[in-house]
């Protein structure tokens, strides 16, 4: 390649898969498809079992980051096959219905699904984030979410942050898959600099010479 190029030599290309979970009607797929395609209708389907959309982001100049986004079932019926769609999973998206409190009540129970079935390679939670959905549809009357209790609902929940959000008006989607995207890509890069020093490590006591080395 051309010293004068302005490609770079060396493209790092990633793929994460993220789920995006939540009750029946909440709008996963409409996010998603917002998200993947820059698009909205009031008439999706619901999603039976699993489905899934690719969004290609060119990170940086060298940095291409491939989201493929798993919109599972809200069903009850499909709650058995969660074990299964989670699978290699590295982070996901909880969504829920501002306008009906009780898919609010089901967040706790999908972010311990998720707990219990998938995990970092370290063992630790994969990063989850509350959207709060269809916002478009709140009473102005009611003035909105209670940020303090939003953020400390999240706080002892486990979840990393929440964004109120709608597929419709386009808010505050791209803005919570940045998010997210960004806690991904700081934990494999923890996760790969503490592989690099355990390997380190073990090079130098290898290296290490024996008690019985220099004895006359």
């Amino acid at each position: 390649m051309y010293e004068d190029s302005p490609y770079p030599i060396d493209i790092r290309e990633y793929l994460y898969k993220i789920l995006v979970i939540g009750d029946l009607g909440t709008g996963k797929t409409s996010i998603i498809k917002r998200y993947v395609h820059n698009i909205f209708s009031n008439n999706y389907k619901s999603t039976i079992g699993v489905d899934f959309a690719l969004k290609v982001i060119q990170w940086s100049p060298d940095t291409v980051v491939r989201m493929q986004l798993w919109d599972i079932a809200g069903q009850e019926k499909f709650s058995g096959l969660t074990r299964v769609y989670y699978k290699e999973a590295v982070a996901a998206l909880v969504v829920y219905d501002v306008t009906r409190p009780k898919t609010f009540e089901a967040v706790p129970k999908w972010k311990a699904d998720l707990d219990s079935k998938v995990s970092l390679p370290g063992g630790e939670p994969i990063p989850v984030v509350l959207l709060a959905n269809k916002t478009d549809l709140q009473d102005a009357s009611s003035g909105g979410l209670d940020t303090e209790q939003m953020d400390q609902f999240c706080e002892e929940n486990g979840f990393l942050k929440w964004f109120g959000t709608s597929a419709k008006d386009n808010s505050n989607i791209e803005d919570a898959a940045r998010y997210l995207l960004e806690e991904i890509m700081k934990r494999e890069a923890e996760h790969a600099h503490h592989q690099e020093q355990n390997a380190m490590n073990d090079r130098i006591q290898l290296n290490q010479p024996s008690s019985k080395e220099g004895c006359c």
